[in-house]
């Protein structure tokens, strides 16, 4: 594929570090978005003031939050190894880098769903109880579609964080097109496939960012 460049790279390396970047996406996305909307939507319903003010768990949960969210990726990474062997057997490769994401972004998309959510009017709110609604529903009828579209945003803001995570896993071997930049582009001096690994990633970033913004808009006119 890339015969005519100066490279080592070959074009099923490219493919398969391309696929391998993109399962660790979806996979630490899903995972870590059915751990981050619950954790955020607790942090706001039991904050003080909440429909469900619960000074404990909120003060358990927010601190702790923050101390995850405060470790950089790399060292996050590091120091979760022997969760992450414990967990799929391995602390390479993409099995070895899901574990670490998720417990990256998680605590990320909560902070990010709560955001959201506390941008909701407080007048919805309001009504919801005014109308006798539970808290359950006050929330999956009341605050999260007023909020879906920030949501939306607060995902594709994650997704674009994550991928920027998963590149940095390919220094410890995590597969995946940092993996790729890091093998030839600065061990092997591999221009090429430097510059290739991170128009990949702007491309990535650009229709990630392009389809949230559409969808958020639809909704929002919804």
């Amino acid at each position: 594929m890339f015969e005519f460049i100066d490279t080592a790279v070959t074009g099923d390396q490219f493919l398969l570090a391309l696929h391998d970047t993109l399962v660790m996406i979806a996979v630490s996305l899903g995972f870590g978005s059915l751990l981050g909307i619950p954790l955020g939507i607790v942090l706001v319903v039991c904050r003080p003031g909440g429909i469900l003010p619960n000074r404990f768990v909120h003060q358990v949960l927010n601190p702790t939050i923050n101390v995850v969210r405060s470790l950089p990726f790399i060292i996050l990474l590091i120091t979760i190894l022997p969760f992450t062997r414990l967990v799929v057997g391995t602390t390479i490769g993409t099995a070895g880098a899901i574990v670490p994401l998720i417990v990256f972004i998680a605590p990320y998309i909560s902070r990010l769903v709560e955001s959201s959510l506390l941008e909701v009017d407080e007048g919805i709110l309001e009504a919801a109880d005014a109308m006798g609604a539970t808290a359950l529903q006050t929330i999956w009828h009341f605050m999260l579609p007023e909020a879906a579209s920030s949501l939306i945003l607060a995902l594709t803001t994650a997704t674009i964080g994550l991928l920027g995570a998963t590149a940095m896993a390919g220094t410890v071997g995590g597969g995946g097109i940092g993996d790729l930049a890091i093998t030839y582009g600065y061990q092997r001096f591999d221009a090429f496939a430097t510059l290739v690994t991170a128009l990949v990633l702007i491309v990535i970033v650009q229709l990630i960012q392009t389809l949230g913004t559409r969808v958020a808009r639809r909704i929002r006119r919804e």
